[in-house]
């Protein structure tokens, strides 16, 4: 089993990795969509197309030329659907390994390309935003992941060296950001990505749920 030595602070993406909050964007993208005439998408399409932020999930969907329009009607309607409820939860295993961190000193954070204001929302109707010592989010960041600013400015916040994070992401795109930071990565298949496209990319460790990351970090206080 690979140990954690020296590690001090976890970050965590969100979506597919602590929450599935997957049928609020799809109800909000779907929404957008019949308001501006096009036909509506499947969860499966929406799901997998979720990570780089929502403007660029817009895109995705509706194109650059009306990329506009679609954020000012998703944002409004996304606001209100992330606070019906059941629309968001946290994965089996994710509450757990939280407050088991939390007991052995570790300090949190969370690293999303959600907009803070989305994030905020989902960690305060989960009632675990008292678990984080940093939220940051693609709009306050210098760049977005898979760029690996954030995971830095984490770090530097904290004044604590590379060697001492650990990152865990269930998406492609969070193993490049991890590379590119130098940090080392648990890849999770419990989001949008499957089980060989991020095992292919060679994370650090890989696991297939949230409570197999204490069994990584058990060893290290």
């Amino acid at each position: 089993m690979k140990t954690a030595k020296m590690l001090k602070l976890v970050i965590f993406d969100l979506d597919g990795t602590l929450v599935n909050a997957y049928p609020a964007v799809s109800r909000s993208v779907n929404y957008t969509l019949g308001l501006l005439g096009l036909p509506p998408r499947s969860h499966a399409q929406i799901k997998r197309s979720v990570g780089g932020g929502d403007r660029k999930l817009m895109v995705h969907f509706v194109g650059e030329k009306l990329a506009d329009q679609a954020i000012a009607i998703y944002r409004p309607h996304h606001t209100k659907a992330l606070k019906l409820k059941g629309a968001v939860k946290l994965l089996p295993g994710a509450l757990g390994i939280l407050k088991f961190l939390k007991g052995k000193g570790y300090k949190l954070a969370i690293a999303s390309n959600r907009p803070t204001r989305f994030t905020r929302i989902i960690l305060k109707v989960l009632d675990v935003l008292p678990f984080f010592d940093i939220v940051l989010c693609a709009d306050k960041a210098a760049k977005p992941k898979p760029y690996p600013d954030i995971l830095w400015a984490i770090a530097k916040r904290l004044s604590l060296d590379r060697a001492e994070v650990l990152y865990v992401g269930d998406m492609t795109i969070d193993v490049n950001c991890a590379h590119r930071a130098g940090i080392r990565m648990v890849a999770v298949s419990t989001g949008s990505s499957s089980k060989k496209e991020l095992k292919d990319l060679k994370p650090w460790a890989f696991i297939g749920k949230m409570s197999q990351l204490k069994e990584i970090l058990m060893e290290e206080k």
